[in-house]
């Protein structure tokens, strides 16, 4: 099983500014905006290559990767605790990192893995649903691993794989409740019959708000102009009570 420690160091560099033009012309020069804290230090706005950001936020243990940052001729564990991307074109734009104590324990969430082939579906037809695709465990930062599997071999039609079924050594901690079902097995026909349910619920919720108010406008127009209707009627009635006075 893959640990998230990662055998890579990456070079920061001291940053000055922190209005967005200098983060812009900070991103033109082909480096990010960053931040390291933790570990009893105070923090540094530092400048990093997103690029190296990229490789480890897409690698196997992802954000869970611990590396080594040096910077002003120090180096220290550190790992992504928090990133932006741009939400158009994609790319990275900022990211926290935090420094990492070797030997005290972390709190992290890792994805989870179904392996094997479940008989509740092979056998008996159903189809396997997953619940919970990622578990809260504390370990040390050694111990931290890429993905826990969820092992399906044994999975029957009407049964539950739970977080406490989750394979874990001593060095392993859930914080997830144990008792949280990961996966089991349901009928075809469950989810056939709730997909209309479900498609018409999605379909109502969906149903356009700009048609109903454009709606909801005319009738209100229809109804200034019949207030309006009425009143000019007014007059004509006003008239006819002169004429009689006269």
């Amino acid at each position: 099983m893959a640990t998230a420690t990662a055998e890579k160091n990456v070079e920061a560099k001291p940053r000055q500014g922190g209005g967005k033009n200098d983060a812009r012309r900070l991103r033109q020069s082909g480096m990010i905006p960053a931040v390291v804290y933790g570990a009893g230090q105070p923090s540094q706005a530092i400048a990093v290559d997103p690029k190296q950001m990229r490789r480890i936020l897409n690698s196997e243990t992802g954000h869970n990767s611990i590396f080594d940052l040096n910077f002003d001729g120090t180096s220290a564990k550190v790992m992504i605790v928090d990133w932006q991307y741009e939400p158009i074109k994609g790319a990275l734009l900022h990211v926290d990192l935090k420094r990492i104590a070797m030997d005290k324990a972390l709190r992290v969430s890792v994805p989870i893995l179904m392996k094997g082939e479940a008989p509740g579906v092979k056998v008996q037809g159903g189809i396997l649903e997953q619940l919970l695709r990622e578990v809260e465990i504390e370990c040390l930062p050694g111990d931290i691993p890429g993905h826990i599997d969820g092992d399906v071999s044994n999975l029957m039609f009407g049964q539950v794989i739970r977080v406490s079924d989750l394979p874990h050594a001593g060095k392993l901690k859930f914080i997830t409740d144990e008792n949280q079902p990961v996966a089991h097995v349901v009928a075809v026909k469950e989810i056939v019959e709730a997909t209309p349910a479900a498609a018409e619920g999605v379909e109502a919720a969906a149903a356009p708000a700009e048609p109903e108010v454009i709606k909801k406008g005319k009738q209100e127009t229809e109804g200034e102009a019949a207030e309006g209707g009425e009143k000019k009627a007014e007059k004509p009635e006003k008239a006819e009570k002169a004429e009689k006075k006269k």
